[in-house]
C-alpha cells in the first residue's frame, strides 16, 4: 500500500476519533434524551461541543479532496516523496486542527487548515503533471 493510502486510512480513523469527541461533548451539553430524540427541532450546540462539531464537518469536507488526491496518486502509480510528504502534512494538520478549533486558537486554526489544504492541492497538481 502506498504512503498516501496509508495516510488516507489514518485520516479516516481520525474522523472516527473526531466523531467520538463531538458525540461525547454534545451529549454532555444536551443530554441523552435529546441525543436519542428524532431531532425534529434543530439543536444548536455551543462552546466546545459546537466547535468540535464544526471541526468534524470541516474534516469531512477536506477528506473528500484528500481522498481523490490519495487514490489518484496511488492508482496511477505517481507516488513520490513529495506526495508522501504532502499526505503526512495533511494528516498532521488535521490532527492539530482539532485542538486548535476546540480551544478557539485564532489565527492558528486557519494557518493549520491552510497547511492541510495546500498539501492536498499540491497532491492534486502532482497527479495531473
Amino acid at each position: 500500500m502506498t504512503t498516501e493510502l496509508t495516510i488516507l486510512t489514518l485520516a479516516a480513523l481520525l474522523q472516527v476519533v473526531q466523531f467520538l469527541l463531538y458525540s461525547v461533548t454534545a451529549q454532555m451539553q444536551v443530554g441523552s434524551k435529546a441525543a436519542a430524540s428524532p431531532r425534529d427541532k434543530k439543536i444548536e450546540l455551543t462552546g466546545t461541543a459546537g466547535r468540535l462539531q464544526r471541526a468534524m464537518n470541516n474534516h469531512f469536507e477536506g477528506l473528500i479532496l484528500f481522498t481523490i488526491a490519495a487514490v489518484v496518486i496511488s492508482v496511477s502509480g505517481q507516488s513520490t516523496p513529495v506526495t508522501a510528504t504532502c499526505a503526512w502534512l495533511y494528516l498532521g494538520a488535521r490532527v492539530l486542527y482539532i485542538p486548535a478549533y476546540a480551544f478557539g486558537l485564532t489565527p492558528w486554526r486557519s494557518v493549520i487548515w491552510a497547511v492541510g489544504f495546500f498539501a492536498t492541492v499540491t497532491m492534486l497538481v502532482a497527479a495531473v503533471l
